[in-house]
């Protein structure tokens, strides 16, 4: 048995809840937070900056459409890059052995590894190459770290949106290269958080652990676990679709949408977009203290109802300012946010102890089909979409007096 397993070890009921117990927990829960962040940091970072490494590395003679202000290199790559190795990795993590301090290593490194190789990249090969290691990563942590925790872990994770998409759209002005390596400071903050803040668990807590660990030892095979999966469906299911829906939205739609009279730039629309996501994937996140919602499958209804208003937008261009585009971003952040700290809510309170670890872990392998499958999407729908004539609708007529480029194009194709 490891030294660490859990913070539901360090956190369990305690009958006499002296000064060294509260601060054991509240070192614990800051650790925990603390791993939330800096292990989600670099996938978003990527996914705030996957225009920009697209536009780093395409150059003058990539052929883009003669229809729309679009290439058709689209950011699902970068997403696809950044998704599928994490994936993988949760597909197998489950069943590999659960040796943290090998574990944690490995996951700095990765981290380290990743940054490193897209700051001094100068090919388009290497930077999804530094993609897919921050992908690693991340994948691995969620399943190496995220087993009872769920307040403490989920609001880092969803921090990690807000301070890594924010951090990247400010520090950017100092260029790619600089802002990533100031962002080694990351790893270096997972492997402080885990071997310092972390607290080593007592005799108690170890004792606890490996009651818990003798249970899910006896008798529990591969096969054993694959039947565990039929039960967790009703919560894989709308998280998954959840994750669909949301991707498909933020790396298919997002570098359509164009408001040429905004002060921002194409780029600096696109970057801003995906902090005000992650702005409400941290509230939400952050929620499940004061309130929590069971039925988790509302939040795939209504993620379905926002993939059909953007997806009408960057074809129709019917919303007529940038900010109500802000206010529905916000909304899908938030739908988004709260479908994953619920439904590992109702996990930690419905499954059975020995099962929670396992359950969580390939929980999270939802998420990541549901982002790979809409990394797909997004790329197919990104061309098409680049391909079709542009529509006026009477209500846009302002915009189109308004903006040249979009009324140049339209005066071309017709």
């Amino acid at each position: 048995m490891p030294d660490y397993q859990s913070c539901a070890t360090i956190l369990q009921a305690e009958t006499a809840f002296t000064p060294v117990l509260k601060q054991r927990k509240i070192r614990t829960l800051v650790a925990y937070w603390i791993l939330g962040l800096c292990n989600n940091y670099g996938y978003v970072v990527m996914l705030t900056a996957a225009s920009d490494i697209i536009a780093d590395n395409v150059n003058e003679t990539e052929e883009k459409s003669t229809v729309r202000e679009c290439t058709y290199m689209s950011t699902g790559a970068i997403l696809l890059a950044d998704i599928l190795p994490g994936l993988t990795i949760k597909i197998l993590a489950p069943f590999l052995p659960f040796f943290i301090h090998v574990r944690v290593a490995i996951c700095v490194i990765l981290a380290a590894a990743g940054y490193l190789t897209v700051a001094f990249s100068n090919s388009l090969f290497l930077s999804i190459l530094g993609v897919v290691l921050t992908s690693f990563c991340s994948g691995f942590g969620e399943a190496t770290y995220l087993q009872n925790v769920v307040s403490s872990w989920s609001s880092g994770t969803g921090g990690a949106g807000v301070i890594g998409a924010l951090s990247y759209s400010v520090l950017q002005a100092l260029g790619m290269r600089t802002t990533l390596l100031i962002m080694l400071v990351i790893p270096v903050a997972m492997a402080i958080a885990f071997w310092i803040i972390l607290p080593r668990p007592s005799a108690e807590d170890l004792a606890h652990a490996l009651e818990i660990q003798r249970t899910v030892n006896r008798g529990r095979i591969i096969k054993k676990k694959l039947l565990l999966i039929p039960g967790l469906m009703k919560y894989i299911i709308p998280f998954s679709l959840v994750y669909l829906f949301e991707y498909f939205i933020n790396q298919g739609t997002f570098e359509l949408i164009q408001f040429e009279d905004s002060s921002l730039t194409q780029q600096e629309q696109y970057r801003w977009l995906q902090v005000t996501y992650q702005v409400g994937v941290f509230i939400s996140r952050s929620s499940v203290n004061l309130f929590h919602i069971p039925q988790t499958w509302t939040m795939a209804v209504f993620q379905g109802i926002n993939v059909v208003i953007f997806t009408t937008e960057v074809i129709y261009y019917y919303i007529p300012n940038f900010y109500i585009v802000v206010a529905l971003v916000l909304w899908e952040g938030l739908l988004g946010g709260s479908s994953y700290v619920n439904t590992f809510y109702r996990i930690s309170n419905e499954v059975a102890e020995e099962n929670k670890q396992f359950s969580m872990a390939i929980t999270t392998f939802g998420d990541s089909i549901g982002i790979a499958l809409a990394g797909v999407l997004a790329i197919y729908a990104h061309n098409k979409i680049c391909d079709l004539p542009i529509f006026i609708f009477p209500n846009h007529i302002q915009e189109y007096n308004k903006n040249q480029t979009f009324r140049q194009t339209f005066k071309n194709e017709h």
